[in-house]
């Protein structure tokens, strides 16, 4: 595996706008947002609030952005933040983001504002894409002046709201194109030499390591493993690499590395990550999974 090579660029050197302009276009519309996302989005607004909070304007074409919220919002009350679609190829997310709502959200709404932002990439949706037009991560460009429109919108949104939410579940999937795409695509991009090539058979969490919160994560991994399986760790009691500090839990700093789940000063913080490519694994499982990682999230801060 480690003497794959990406088809775009030299071995050894960074991308130039060239490289990056042949990268977008091999890149093709596989799927519709408006016609699987927007119109699920349209339809839960009979029952809770849509607002659309930006547009992103891509020579190619245009893509509203969309968050759901619990009606009745309540000062008093704390918010939670759910995002998905960072990655816009993570599919799992953006439906279970949806299915979160069509099914449970009313329920939390009795406790908490809820948020929901399903699908933060769209032309990555769209194009089954871990990043942007630009060959640009997301989920690497959550700070200040991000070089990411999709990043930029959300957090402009949270700001200018004055919306600190107490807790931001960030759904996301691991999936074995990461291995026969998207880390070769990154270090071709990087001129760097990719080392890792772990995949973990299973959901796993990624805590923020300057706030685990710890119990948090475990709550949410025992309401998970009802539904779906946790992801073992490698020999080296590792996941993607990264040392595993509790069954199916590894710590990223997420602020440092421009991550979602480390925009806002929420106490809870976590990003899930499905595995969809497993033998045993449905897609309709995936959705329930990352449903039942929101509900075990919530569940605990509601008891503690």
């Amino acid at each position: 595996m480690s003497e794959k090579t990406y088809p775009i660029g030299t071995v050894g050197t960074p991308w130039s706008n060239q490289e990056k302009q042949q990268w977008f276009n091999n890149q093709i519309i596989k799927r519709s947002y408006q016609q699987q996302v927007v119109s699920a989005i349209d339809e839960l607004s009979q029952q809770f609030d849509v607002e659309q909070y930006g547009a992103l304007e891509y020579e190619i074409k245009n893509y509203p952005l969309y968050v759901i919220k619990s009606r009745n919002w309540q000062a008093d009350k704390p918010c939670i933040l759910v995002t998905g679609g960072v990655h816009g190829y993570e599919t799992s997310g953006v439906h279970g983001a949806l299915r979160f709502v069509k099914t449970k959200a009313a329920h939390y709404s009795e406790h908490f504002n809820l948020l929901i932002a399903p699908c933060i990439s769209p032309w990555g949706y769209e194009t089954i894409n871990r990043w942007n037009p630009a060959a640009i991560d997301p989920n690497r460009s959550f700070y200040t002046d991000s070089p990411a429109p999709e990043s930029a919108a959300i957090m402009a949104y949270m700001k200018n709201n004055n919306i600190a939410p107490i807790a931001h579940i960030d759904l996301h999937e691991t999936t074995d194109t990461d291995n026969s795409e998207f880390r070769l695509a990154l270090a071709a991009r990087e001129g760097t030499v990719n080392t890792n090539w772990n995949i973990p058979d299973g959901f796993y969490l990624v805590a923020d390591s300057v706030k685990p919160e710890p119990a948090f994560q475990t709550a949410i991994i025992k309401t998970v493993a009802q539904v779906t399986h946790i992801a073992p760790s490698d020999e080296n009691n590792q996941l993607i690499g990264v040392p595993q500090e509790q069954l199916g839990v590894i710590n990223y700093s997420a602020r440092k590395l421009g991550l979602c789940m480390g925009f806002t000063d929420a106490k809870y913080v976590t990003t899930t990550e499905v595995y969809p490519d497993s033998p045993t694994a449905t897609d309709e499982e995936c959705i329930l999974a990352q449903v039942a990682a929101i509900t075990g999230g919530l569940d605990y801060i509601l008891a503690n």
